[in-house]
């Protein structure tokens, strides 16, 4: 059963919001002012908390800011309460990384519709949650035949690449299955014309080349690092052996099934989205990926204007000349390399 922490200063709301969540089989914890709902996250550890704005002791705002800053509560999805009055201080409290809203006076429907889709959101991104390498050491020491773990490991290699190395590209056979431990790679396509269009952008613990294995021919993209990076190499053998594994087997088909899923928005987004719009949604996926959640500052970072040009799939000229739009328009600054986001709700709200 679901843990729901309510943290509203009405005693008439409180009692009644907590009714209507009982009722949908919830276990409500409720809580009258910040300061009594941030001790009750700490201490109960809920799986979704909603809370007003204007409270005594301690306003929502504040709540949301000392619940963010502590790594046991950063992760636990946050719905704010507000009257009609507040909705323009709502995009405050995204951009302090609340999840959602709902305007008072709501219904039950209202309430309960936000509560189940937060709640399945972030019960699919702890799915998606990625092996480490000592989870990986660990599946194989369980399969048979793996005589222990530190065999295991001295089958794997460890390598070092630099800022544009290319860690292997189309056409190479498979070495084996790669786990990118420290910096960032990018996994990218090229045309026979020379261009390049970015598949996917990778982050510490993501898996990658496993296409190659599984078709057992040459990989049909490019992997480069975008910064030094460090890499694991897990030969081929263990990686056959780990597909014997149901709790592996069954991550790698949500691997897949992902991919497959990214690709086929990515293809909607090229045939119909304006550049512009596909650049809101490029920054908006190196945002997500990237950004460090418990950190009070805009998202910043350094790319490449090619790079972010084949991540959109446009000529790096029109990237250039879009973002010199989103930054007169206020969205973002721009010094160097580095992009920053000033304005994440233009870019969320960005129209085709």
């Amino acid at each position: 059963m679901k843990k729901i922490l309510l943290i509203e200063d009405n005693q008439d709301v409180r009692e009644n919001t907590s009714e209507i969540l009982e009722l949908a089989g919830y276990t409500v914890t409720a809580a009258e002012n910040g300061k009594a709902g941030v001790e009750a996250a700490l201490k109960e550890k809920p799986d979704l908390i909603i809370c007003d704005i204007m409270m005594p002791v301690l306003d929502g705002y504040g709540a949301l800011h000392l619940l963010n800053k502590n790594e046991s509560t950063a992760a636990i999805p946050f719905i704010f309460l507000t009257a009609k009055a507040e909705r323009m201080d709502m995009r405050k409290g995204m951009e302090m990384g609340a999840d959602d809203y709902i305007t008072k006076p709501f219904d039950d429907v209202e309430l309960l519709n936000a509560v189940e889709s937060r709640l399945r959101k972030a019960e699919a991104m702890r799915r998606e949650m990625r092996p480490t390498q000592d989870d990986m050491n660990e599946m194989l020491g369980r399969i048979d035949g793996i005589e222990d773990i530190t065999k295991v490991s001295d089958r794997q290699q460890i390598r070092h690449f630099r800022k544009k190395d290319i860690i292997f590209r189309e056409g190479d056979s498979p070495a084996g299955l790669y786990l990118l431990n420290v910096g960032k790679v990018k996994i990218y396509k090229s045309h026979e014309l020379g261009k390049d269009l970015i598949l996917k952008l990778l982050q510490p613990g993501d898996f990658f080349g496993y296409m190659a294995l599984l078709d057992d021919e040459f990989h049909l993209i490019t992997a480069e690092a975008l910064e030094d990076c460090e890499v694991t190499i897990f030969p081929p053998e263990d990686f056959y052996k780990l597909l014997t594994h149901p709790q592996v087997m069954q991550q790698f088909v949500r691997m897949l099934a992902g991919n497959i899923q990214s690709e086929q928005d990515k293809l909607m987004a090229l045939a119909y989205s304006s550049v512009r719009k596909r650049t809101a949604e490029a920054l908006l996926e190196l945002r997500a990926r990237y950004h460090d959640i418990k950190s009070e500052k805009p998202f910043s970072m350094a790319i490449a204007r090619e790079d972010l040009a084949n991540m959109v799939g446009t000529a790096t000229e029109s990237l250039i000349r879009t973002l010199s739009d989103f930054r007169s328009e206020g969205i973002i600054e721009i010094s160097g390399s580095t992009i920053t986001v000033v304005n994440i709700a233009r870019l969320e709200r960005m129209k085709n």
